[in-house]
């Protein structure tokens, strides 16, 4: 898959990822790009970690995407998966088993060679507790054993069918081949900070709170083929490629001005309000475009297992005080779309009768006295007696981007004229993940990357997926939710297993465990003059991999 769910760093990152416009379907570069230069790439944190096992947040799969491979490699044009380290594959007529052939002589970046073997070990230690890599296993946990046949030939034997087991088995963010030497001790912390597969680029520095710099991989199996797949054609054209932390939207938006960026998303603020005049149109190019990408979508989550949020008509409550159509009007000049549910409301698995809960104080006054949520002693701040004793409506609303105070700063007043306190906190990205993986905060505001066009629900929905470590940090479970979500995953066909996944977006746009916020509409960027491009977008993801320096 293109991409499973993965946490992206703030709210804001909503209106910079994804994209569309008309698309040349197949776009042709006529002869090999100029292999040069360094391309200036930001991210607006700094990854938690790099190890490829167990990293979970988008912007570590920004720099892992160009150094670690899978058995295969989706191709972000046609969305079909091609050979990668892997030549061929097998699927048995019964559909119980994958073989892969792999290519013969690839190494990795320590100069170790890619075997049956160490495929075989990078699935275990994804199931192995110890490496805590949580949320892969909903995508790994239909197959039965992994069987070396040869010293190049391995098989994934399947204990049970499930629509997505191909694409789990071959993608790199699910099971990107590491080496066992490198990361073969999950207590071994410097691993963390350490990125060795076998792709087209390999680390060259990581500058702690200021850069990530990968080198081309002069070794890499892609220049020494003639079987190359269409997806890696025409691509990796960087001498290096720097990765530069840059966590505040004014300061990315300078340094784009300044040449000191090739590329970086826009919010659309910054598209419509802060992107005339020089060097915007000569220097510095802005696009706004549409594809087919799962789009990603932002939202306040409520931790189930604080009182405050286990009524359903609260959580209503408190979604119908969030004005978003203000917000989109004042901060997205209406750019983005109100989102409806627990994925992108464009998907063709979302139900498109499901409405964004309205901004309505009156209603949601109702539904906080029907929950029993009434100012009792008159001091203008609800409160309920929980478990013997009495508690005031009042909580803590994290997120990791200070950029995102103008949107809570009018949700904070709101629920002030409501008699409900919220305590703003900005926290650094690194401690917000370890509150998420510790399920330590009251609520969160944060935003999910699209996914896969086909996606499975079961990675954040689930309340398997309830454990420390895991994506249903909020701890929300619905028996009817789990049972459509077994049923649905077992279902190949995607048109059959439609109906169930709209059912699930019914069901849990109703259950309100989130108050969702806004999803893309557009992609908007902006990229350096110096940089070239095939095509603004492809068909699924924009191609910055195609992408060369004149």
């Amino acid at each position: 898959m293109l991409n499973k769910k993965i946490i992206a760093t703030i709210i804001l990152g909503l209106f910079i990822g994804n994209v569309g416009g008309a698309v040349d379907a197949n776009p042709k570069v006529e002869k090999r790009p100029p292999q040069k230069g360094t391309f200036y790439y930001p991210l607006n944190s700094e990854p938690e970690r790099l190890n490829p096992i167990n990293s979970s947040d988008l912007v570590s799969r920004f720099v892992k995407k160009h150094a670690v491979e899978g058995l295969l490699k989706q191709n972000i044009d046609t969305y079909i998966y091609e050979p990668c380290l892997a030549e061929k594959y097998e699927t048995a007529k019964d559909g119980m088993s994958y073989t892969f052939y792999l290519r013969k002589g690839v190494k990795f970046h320590n100069g170790e060679e890619l075997t049956a073997d160490i495929v075989k070990w990078n699935y275990e230690a994804r199931m192995d507790d110890a490496y805590k890599a949580f949320h892969i296993r909903p995508y790994l946990d239909n197959i039965k054993n992994v069987e070396i046949i040869d010293k190049y030939t391995v098989k994934f034997n399947i204990k049970r069918k499930y629509f997505g087991n191909l694409d789990s088995i071959g993608s790199y963010t699910i099971l990107g081949i590491v080496p066992k030497s490198v990361y073969g001790n999950p207590n071994d912390k410097k691993a963390n900070k350490k990125l060795v597969g076998t792709g087209p680029y390999m680390l060259e520095k990581y500058n702690k709170g200021s850069f990530i710099t990968l080198k081309r991989n002069p070794n890499w199996w892609g220049y020494h083929t003639d079987k190359l797949s269409e997806v890696d054609k025409g691509a990796y054209n960087f001498d290096k490629i720097q990765f530069r932390f840059v966590k505040e939207d004014n300061v990315h938006l300078e340094m784009l001005k300044k040449g000191k960026l090739d590329w970086g998303g826009l919010t659309p603020e910054q598209y419509v309000k802060k992107t005339d005049g020089k060097p915007w149109g000569t220097k510095v190019l802005k696009k706004a475009v549409i594809n087919l990408e799962p789009k990603s979508y932002g939202f306040v989550a409520w931790n189930f297992k604080n009182p405050l949020f286990q009524s359903r008509d609260v959580r209503e409550a408190l979604a119908r005080l969030m004005n978003r159509k203000l917000m989109n009007e004042k901060f997205n000049y209406n750019r983005a779309l109100l989102a409806t549910g627990p994925w992108y409301r464009q998907s063709p698995y979302a139900d498109p009768n499901v409405k964004p809960f309205e901004f309505d104080p009156a209603a949601a006054k109702k539904l906080l006295n029907k929950a029993g949520w009434k100012d009792t002693d008159k001091d203008g701040i609800l409160d309920k007696v929980i478990n013997g004793k009495k508690t005031s409506f009042a909580f803590s609303l994290m997120y990791a981007n200070k950029d995102a105070d103008k949107y809570f700063t009018i949700y904070k007043e709101d629920l002030k004229k409501a008699g409900i306190v919220a305590d703003l906190k900005v926290i650094e990205w690194n401690s917000f993940v370890k509150a998420l993986d510790e399920q330590k905060f009251d609520a969160v505001a944060l935003a999910w990357g699209g996914g896969d066009v086909n996606n499975d629900p079961k990675q954040i929905w689930h309340s398997t997926s309830n454990t420390p470590g895991g994506s249903n940090f909020i701890s929300y479970s619905n028996k009817e939710v789990d049972k459509l979500i077994d049923e649905g995953r077992q279902i190949l066909d995607n048109d059959k297993r439609k109906p169930l996944w709209k059912k699930i977006y019914r069901i849990i746009a109703n259950d309100a465990p989130y108050a969702f916020m806004f999803v893309n509409k557009y992609a908007h960027y902006a990229v350096n003059s110096r940089v070239k491009q095939p095509v603004d977008t492809h068909q699924y993801a924009i191609g910055t991999r195609y992408w060369w320096i004149e």
